[in-house]
């Protein structure tokens, strides 16, 4: 998750690496440093367990078993009380970056939900969302559900911060960034 300012990312949830942040599939997110040496004395775990269990073994996976959310919704459709959880604590951590970053702009024009989950998942985008219009943050929830292709607009008619999902190429810039660089080398002589 990012805010932008001005076309500029003035911050990410990610810090020094992306166990920073938000809840992922595999990974915590933000947790109070001090659980490190708790699960050191009482569970006898070593930096490289602590690190694996942080990175490989929490978030969705760690809460409720599955780290792909499209496994989670299923599951939570179907009734099951983790998978229930999991999509809580998730799109919690979602709205209290959202709020925070809304702070921290001061002013706010558009949300946007992107890439796999942002993009695919309307009850993510809807929970998140949740409780957030004295923000200005108000989702229509038909529009919401509905698929479409391109860039949409969910907000709600009361909302004065819009609400997009926008899709993303990540392949295409991928490609257009390494042409970039590789145009910009010198020859070699």
């Amino acid at each position: 998750m990012a805010a932008i300012k001005g076309g500029r990312s003035v911050d990410t949830t990610m810090g020094l690496t992306p166990l920073e942040g938000l809840v992922m599939g595999t990974r915590s997110g933000d947790l109070d440093p001090s659980i490190l040496q708790i699960l050191a004395d009482h569970e006898g775990m070593a930096p490289q367990d602590l690190d694996e269990l942080l990175n490989k073994k929490s978030g969705l996976q760690g809460l409720c078993g599955d780290n792909d959310m499209r496994q989670v919704l299923q599951r939570m459709e179907a009734g099951e009380c983790r998978a229930e959880m999991a999509l809580a604590v998730y799109t919690y951590r979602i709205k209290t970056y959202i709020g925070a970053y809304m702070a921290c702009l001061g002013h706010v024009d558009a949300l946007v939900f992107t890439a796999g989950i942002g993009e695919n998942a309307p009850v993510v985008r809807e929970r998140s969302c949740q409780g957030l219009q004295a923000l200005g943050i108000e989702i229509d929830t038909q529009r919401n559900r509905e698929r479409a292709d391109g860039v949409r607009e969910v907000s709600g008619a009361d909302s004065r911060v819009k609400v997009l999902v926008v899709p993303t190429n990540e392949e295409l810039r991928l490609a257009q960034e390494t042409r970039r660089v590789i145009g910009e080398q010198p020859e070699k002589v």
